[in-house]
């Protein structure tokens, strides 16, 4: 069978309301919901919540909160607040209720019953933004991934054509077989698609593998750009780069990964990645999503922590980066990792002077105050020290220059019958390996090794 009709015949084994159950929608608004435990953090997460409910284009027509030392076991708010929910929703006329943390399959189906109307929570929220915004192949495959391992738990109770038993009577002897119940069908299709998925997203990896190695070939030293959500990653990616990567006010607005050349100095090239931003609570299921951000981060030469310190909670959001990264990406036996430069960005939008008690460059990236600052920090943590230095190279392995010349850190004076005669800036290790081919000092020049 071909792959365009086994896609055919897993589309219809899915069928809609499987994939579209925990989806929002533009026309839906929404009412959001959260426990407040006794400190600051979770004030700026209801705010993020409702921008992440702006991100995916659902309004906000209120916001809920109550006071708990920890979720009701049934209903995640207490009773007398599911009643006020409730009325809410009935006066306001909301489509969908938005909770804050994620909630138990039990406490979803309770909660729908009684409010009436689709409960989601944060996860899903999140999986939703990731589903209308990732654009490469292999994005779009892991983000269903996850909604499929999320959904399967929470199958039961969701609908009253779950329950139904195919053609014959529900409970009793002879109810299996081709009488399963819905719900066993609905989980058998949903474990084909995972199955689907998985097999295609491991040849997806294969693909991305062999484009990685073909750009490692290249021996350009790799900077990683990592940071929270809207941190502002792609701006400083297009002042570094001049690029024109998509750059947008709201909660990952770049969800696949860029990745562009250019000099941080004249004549000292690198390849910078702009990565898919981390946030607080990221569901563990779409942590693969990131594949090829966290292959970028893992193998990079250095990485700049891009944190937005006009948010009142930016020491949180480094909480966030760095957990995330000790948990998600590197492993406790890693030999080697890229150190980290922290770029403090935003100054231009404080109110008040800025006092940073973490150590970094700070930056305007949309201003584009300090970038040069930024470029010569990011050139000494990168490149070796170079010695200007003259030295006369053989004819026939003047293409050894080539390197140095296309990034204009060298150049021929004059030539010889002995060979070319060069001016040039150098470090000890790339002396080395011209002597290595017949580059000889001329006379009273001195070698990157003696400058040291």
């Amino acid at each position: 069978m071909s792959d365009e009709k086994i896609l055919r015949r897993e589309e219809l084994l899915v069928e809609d309301r499987l994939g579209m159950r925990a989806r929002v929608v533009g026309t839906e608004q929404a009412i959001l919901v959260g426990i407040l435990y006794g400190n600051m953090e979770e004030e700026e997460s209801l705010r993020e919540l409702e921008s992440l409910a702006d991100t995916a284009g659902i309004p906000t027509l209120a916001v809920m909160i109550q006071k708990r030392s920890r979720p009701h076991p049934a209903t995640f708010i207490g009773r007398g607040k599911v009643d006020e929910l409730k009325a809410a929703v009935g006066e306001l006329e909301a489509d969908v209720v938005i909770f804050n943390e994620e909630l138990r399959p039990a406490q979803a189906r309770n909660l729908e019953k009684a409010l009436n109307r689709k409960v989601i929570d944060r996860t899903q929220l999140i999986m939703d933004i990731f589903a209308q915004r990732a654009t490469t192949k292999e994005a779009k495959l892991q983000v269903e991934l996850a909604q499929l391992h999320y959904l399967l738990p929470r199958l039961r109770g969701w609908g009253t054509s779950l329950t139904r038993a195919g053609g014959r009577a529900v409970g009793g002897v002879g109810t299996r077989g081709p009488g399963e119940t819905q719900l066993e069908l609905d989980r058998n299709k949903i474990y084909l698609r995972i199955h689907s998925l998985e097999r295609r997203l491991k040849k997806a990896a294969g693909e991305r593998s062999v484009r990685r190695h073909k750009r490692t070939q290249s021996e350009l030293p790799e900077i990683a750009l990592i940071g929270y959500t809207n941190s502002g990653k792609s701006t400083l990616l297009n002042q570094l780069c001049a690029a024109d990567a998509f750059v947008e006010d709201k909660l990952f607005a770049t969800l696949d990964i860029r990745v562009r050349r250019t000099d941080v100095i004249p004549g000292r090239p690198v390849l910078i990645s702009d990565t898919v931003g981390f946030i607080q609570d990221l569901p563990h299921d779409l942590v693969p999503a990131f594949a090829a951000t966290l292959e970028a981060v893992r193998t990079a030469d250095l990485l700049l922590h891009v944190v937005d310190v006009s948010k009142p909670s930016w020491e949180a959001d480094v909480r966030a980066v760095m957990d995330t990264l000790e948990s998600e990406v590197f492993h406790e036996d890693d030999d080697e990792r890229a150190p980290i430069l922290t770029v403090l960005n935003k100054i231009d939008c404080r109110e008040n002077e800025f006092s940073p008690s973490l150590e970094g460059i700070p930056i305007s990236a949309k201003q584009g105050t300090h970038i040069e600052k930024l470029r010569t920090v990011i050139a000494e943590r990168l490149f070796p020290q170079s010695v200007e230095m003259a030295f006369t190279l053989p004819h026939q392995v003047l293409y050894a220059l080539h390197p140095f010349t296309a990034a204009g850190r060298a150049r021929i004076v004059g030539y010889a019958e002995s060979g070319a005669h060069v001016e040039a800036a150098l470090s000890s290790d790339e002396w080395r390996a011209l002597q290595a081919v017949g580059a000889e000092l001329s006379v009273s020049a001195s070698s990157p090794d003696e400058g040291q």
